[in-house]
């Protein structure tokens, strides 16, 4: 296995609020607490020292109770144990509960969250660290977690739902393991696979049950903890900041006051997501619709349930598990119920993460360290072999398809393409009139311009044919260059957005995880390419 590191930036596939904030980029500086460097982690773990021994006690017992139908590794229930303990800290990960792990970046949150925790035991060894993955049990977006992709085609689970995805039954996920199945032989990889989608879906009553029992599978002898935030006894500690959004709409407050100052800011960056008043859902028999203030009566979005300001705030103290965080709300539970020091997630996760930190202050929570998730490539020795002898560089790979293949033709083509030299020349030309037009008749330097623009466009047109024609003269190497890029960039997207984890564990088997372990570093910083033999 080699592994090789590209700058995030020069990818094309990352924003660039997310480059600025990697690169340290001093206006962006208001929106977090410290970067994610070892030096800053140390800052950081002085400051959740604060953590409540009260809150470890009860997250403690609700892990226990939450695992309590799952084979649990030594090293998790180690883990379990370890956040007792006031010299443990976490590092956080979350994600839906996508079907058979959904997208390929699902494992690399993961291991970029193990990996993080093992690197910050060896800077601190005087301190503990667990990795710890978020189920999203609480989201109701069924149509974005429903399926999973297998050599492009769409294995989607269809059934009528409602109300949070984690408490949906896993009834009709046997004509996905059929279909998977047809798909897939009988190596021993691919019984493994099928195996795995058995046990996970077939032998768990929920999605909840089924996505720990994978998950666990995959990663619970890396020590991994499998959280679920829909638990009473982890709500219980929210009463107060829920009380907070409830009356005094604090989120909404100070989550619209860092939007203004973000969309002050010369760079232009764009806003993520937008603050409801209350930002919170009603969660109840399969219902999970949006809490609405209106002339102090609180209503249920979509029902016809309703409450006074006393019943609403009765009823959070009688039932907080009915109170559902939305994307805003989230990561104040996280963090008010985990001594957690780190949250990694994708670029998008992170953008409206930093839209949250005055919320975190109002709140008194500290808020963490955000890191990027590792992202990957994949590819074969035999892939990487066919791009060298074809001269393309890792980089290139990257580009747009147009680009790629413009940018190539160019390099191997035996004649020069690039025009820049004549339209220069014929420039310089043009300043000669537009000075001659000024000393006779101002008036001609309209049409002197329209003259240059004229045969500017002609020398572009110019161009333009003869790539083209040097296009159809290569065509051959134009065609195993895109097939290359093609295998790699399904649908002309980065691979782990696309493929699922299934592909690759056909090719390498349970070597395959270790391989990534091995290859994902998390606070490098660069898009990882994982050339497997």
């Amino acid at each position: 296995m080699k592994v090789k590191g590209i700058p995030f930036k020069n990818t094309g596939y990352f924003s660039d609020l997310i480059c600025d904030y990697l690169n340290g980029k001093e206006t962006l500086s208001p929106f977090y607490n410290r970067q994610p460097t070892l030096a800053q982690f140390k800052e950081q773990i002085i400051e959740k020292k604060s953590f409540s021994q009260s809150n470890r006690d009860v997250l403690h017992d609700a892990l226990i109770g939450q695992y309590a139908i799952t084979q649990t590794s030594a090293d998790t229930a180690t883990n379990i144990s370890l956040l007792k303990a006031p010299s443990t800290f976490t590092v956080v990960t979350g994600h839906q509960l996508n079907l058979f792990t959904g997208p390929l970046y699902f494992l690399y949150k993961i291991i970029s969250t193990i990996n993080l925790a093992k690197e910050l035991k060896r800077d601190n060894p005087e301190y503990n660290f667990v990795p710890i993955y978020w189920m999203a049990t609480e989201d109701h977006d069924f149509e974005e977690i429903n399926y999973f992709n297998f050599r492009g085609k769409k294995l989607q689970w269809n059934k009528k739902t409602s109300g949070a995805v984690g408490l949906l039954e896993t009834d009709g996920l046997e004509a996905i393991l059929e279909a998977f199945s047809n798909e897939i032989g009988n190596s021993h990889q691919a019984n493994k696979l099928k195996e795995m989608f058995q046990k996970a879906y077939l032998e768990h009553n929920n999605l909840t049950d089924a996505t720990r029992f994978l998950a666990n599978e995959l990663f619970g002898e890396y020590g991994l903890v499998i959280l679920d935030g829909d638990d009473v006894a982890l709500k219980q500690l929210m009463i107060p900041y829920v009380k907070k959004e409830l009356l005094g709409k604090t989120s909404f407050e100070n989550v619209k006051t860092t939007i203004e100052k973000l969309q002050g800011l010369p760079e232009n960056y764009g806003i993520q997501v937008t603050p409801r008043e209350i930002n919170y859902f009603y969660i109840k028999d399969g219902l999970r619709e949006r809490i609405i203030e209106q002339s102090g009566r609180y209503y249920v979005n979509d029902t016809k349930i309703e409450f006074s300001q006393d019943e609403i705030l009765t009823e959070l103290n009688n039932h907080p598990e009915r109170f559902s965080p939305n994307v805003i709300c989230r990561p104040l539970f996280q963090e008010v119920i985990l001594p957690n020091l780190c949250y990694i997630g994708g670029g998008g996760e992170l953008a409206y993460w930093l839209e949250l930190k005055e919320t975190f202050s109002a709140m008194e929570v500290p808020f963490p360290i955000l890191l990027l998730r590792n992202s990957a490539l994949v590819i074969t020795g035999k892939q990487f072999g066919k791009l060298e002898r074809m001269g393309v560089s890792l980089t290139d790979i990257f580009l747009k398809q147009s680009s790629f293949i413009n940018k190539k033709i160019r390099e191997i083509s035996n004649i020069d393409i690039d025009f820049t030299p004549q339209k220069n020349l014929l420039k310089e030309q043009f300043t000669g009139m537009y000075e001659l037009a000024a000393q006779t008749d101002p008036s001609f330097t309209g049409a002197v311009k329209a003259q240059e623009i004229k045969q500017l466009k002609g020398l572009e047109h110019l161009e333009k044919r003869l790539l083209k024609a040097q296009k159809r003269k290569l065509e051959d190497h134009v065609k195993r260059m895109t097939a290359i890029q093609n295998e790699l960039f399904p649908n002309k997207s980065l691979q782990e957005r696309n493929l699922n984890f299934s592909e690759l564990y056909l090719e390498y088997g349970q070597e395959l995880i270790p391989n990534l372990m091995q290859a994902l570093e998390p606070l490098k910083a660069e898009f990882t390419v994982v050339i497997m033999d």
